[in-house]
């Protein structure tokens, strides 16, 4: 199963070094496509303006959180096959249940690695 290295991603997260370190991970896996946004809101509107491949999400934002995108991005018909990946530093169960319900594609808990990445994209986005 290969990965489509040329999918564009929408990064989310409000905290700039984060976007940076995914990116960075993203560049090492080979993709070069990398869009971002600073939260849910910005996503959505990035997310109407274009269509992306794969969108990695952090929970916790403001004002719209990931869990909120997600449940916007399930709820569009244009959007709802696009894959989902959550990003969060709380591995508790009852979000990680609420993700599940919600739709999400697939789950990493930080700090994750290159290689973590490169098998959540894969379960999810690999043809």
């Amino acid at each position: 199963m290969a990965l489509d290295l040329g999918i564009p991603i929408l990064v989310v997260d409000d905290y700039q070094t984060m976007i940076r370190i995914i990116r960075n991970l993203l560049k090492q896996l080979g993709f070069e496509d990398v869009d971002e946004a600073s939260d849910g809101t910005a996503a959505l509107s990035r997310l109407k303006e274009r269509s992306y491949g794969l969108v990695i999400s952090d929970w916790n934002m403001e004002p719209m959180t990931g869990y909120e995108l997600l449940r916007h991005m399930r709820a569009d018909d244009g959007l709802k096959a696009t894959p989902f990946i959550m990003v969060t530093a709380e591995s508790k169960t009852e979000n990680v249940i609420a993700a599940k319900k919600a739709g999400v594609s697939n789950y990493i808990v930080k700090p994750f690695n290159a290689m973590t990445l490169k098998n959540k994209i894969e379960a999810v986005c690999a043809a």
